[in-house]
């Protein structure tokens, strides 16, 4: 006998399996006219993994699970953030997962043309700067995906974001590279200085390779300590021709740095790529903290040339050590532009913060007399002031004028603020006729 009754399917399994398979599938969102677009190039660190596949046009040839990528945006205020992954997979299908502010989305990506693919919606509890780590969970083919940028929307954007726009004047490099920081410090206008006298500590662990910490600037050179590599650390001391020219090859004869004298163990050339010269260093395991010691010469001798010494004093060895004296032609000046500055010069390092200390600067006049230099102004370069990245800082603490930069911090020093340490009553004593 044949039932009346009808089949009904209970709705909640139903559900349920309908809950539990989409899981992790993100609805696709139009992405609006006021989104802003991160390059991947400039913005974007690739941790582990080998080759390297991150370039200017973004990520290419990512085949290896253990690669990841942080992306870097400052974002002003609290609230919501929409992303969408301008990616495209060659071939197959690839699930990738993006995690920001400790909450992950898994994302799926078939086969298809350059577009931008939802990755899902964020609420950020605070301002400051957001990692956007992106990393591949499965692939289909031979690569993950080519990524060429973010998209963001949402109430957390709407007051603006900070990062690297373009690549217009090279600024993938420059923002990769991060803000370089200056103090320039505060010398009597009236007298004709001879001598720059400064003191650097980098702290314990702000030692990062890339980093160029430098003691004594002026207006035709600079001084200071690099870290080159794992093994090698440097005590760097450049002159540059009054002939403009990132070619050292270009450089006439007459307006060449002539090397008058060097240390032992000094090595000695020329350097370009950011202006032409005479270059000067000495291989030196410096440790950080410890306080080491620079000095600088500045005097005209005649014939429209001046001379240029410098001497670095490691407490470990406990002598001055001339690095090299060179002799500039087409300049009659005594030192000026005393200035110290932190920079990373190697684009990959710019994801690490790095610290350095300056104490105790001193100038002093062609008659002998000592001046404490205890005012600066605080400096930055054109990365800072376009607001590509805001993580620099300067200032005194514990009686030091400090540069910070790199890392991605939050906090902020606002540029062109004068800053001033208390006065160290402690003149250094130095006997200049016994310099070597």
């Amino acid at each position: 006998m044949k039932s009346n009754k009808k089949t009904i399917f209970p709705i909640f399994p139903l559900l349920f399996f309908f809950l539990l398979t989409c899981e992790h599938t993100i609805a696709q969102t139009n992405v609006p006219s006021e989104a802003q677009t991160i390059p991947i190039g400039g913005n974007t660190w690739q941790q582990n993994g080998n080759p390297r596949t991150l370039a200017k046009i973004g990520i290419r040839n990512w085949a290896d699970k253990n690669s990841t990528y942080q992306t870097y945006v400052r974002l002003n205020k609290p609230g919501t953030v929409k992303v969408w992954l301008g990616a495209e997979v060659p071939s197959g299908r690839s699930t990738l997962e993006l995690t920001i502010a400790g909450k992950s989305q898994t994302i799926e990506i078939d086969k298809q043309a350059d577009a931008d693919v939802y990755a899902g919606e964020w609420q950020l509890a605070d301002t400051g700067y957001v990692a956007f780590t992106l990393k591949g969970l499965k692939r289909g083919g031979q690569v993950f995906a080519d990524v060429s940028h973010y998209k963001i929307a949402g109430s957390a954007v709407t007051d603006g974001a900070r990062y690297v726009k373009n690549d217009e004047g090279n600024f993938f490099y420059w923002g990769r590279r991060g803000p370089s920081v200056h103090m320039a410090y505060q010398v009597p206008k009236d007298q004709d200085i001879q001598y720059y006298y400064n003191e650097i500590t980098v702290p314990e662990g702000d030692d990062v390779i890339g980093s160029y910490y430098m003691a004594n600037g002026f207006s035709g050179g600079y001084f200071g300590i690099q870290v080159n590599s794992e093994s090698e650390r440097r005590i760097l001391f450049s002159v540059w021709s009054p002939f403009v020219t990132d070619n050292p090859d270009e450089i006439p004869e007459e307006q060449r740095i002539k090397l008058l004298k060097k240390g032992k163990d000094v090595y000695t050339g020329e350097f370009g790529n950011e202006g032409s010269g005479g270059q000067s260093f000495l291989r030196y395991n410096w440790k950080a903290g410890t306080t080491y010691k620079f000095l600088l010469k500045g005097e005209p001798v005649g014939n429209n040339h001046t001379v240029y010494t410098a001497w670095f004093f490691a407490p470990e060895l406990g002598q001055w050590q001339l690095i090299a004296s060179f002799s500039r032609p087409k300049t009659n000046a005594w030192l000026t532009g005393f200035h110290s500055f932190l920079e990373n010069f190697s684009p990959e390092q710019g994801i690490y913060e790095r610290k350095v200390l300056f104490s105790n600067q001193w100038v002093v006049n062609k008659e002998g007399q000592w001046t404490d230099t205890n005012r600066a102004k605080f400096t930055a370069d054109n990365t800072a002031r376009t607001g590509f990245r805001m993580d620099y800082a300067g200032g005194v603490a514990d009686g030091n004028f400090y540069l910070r930069n790199c890392g991605f911090f939050d906090d902020y020093t606002p540029i062109d603020r004068f800053f001033e340490r208390p006065l160290t009553n402690e003149q250094p004593r130095i006997d200049f006729e016994k310099l070597p």
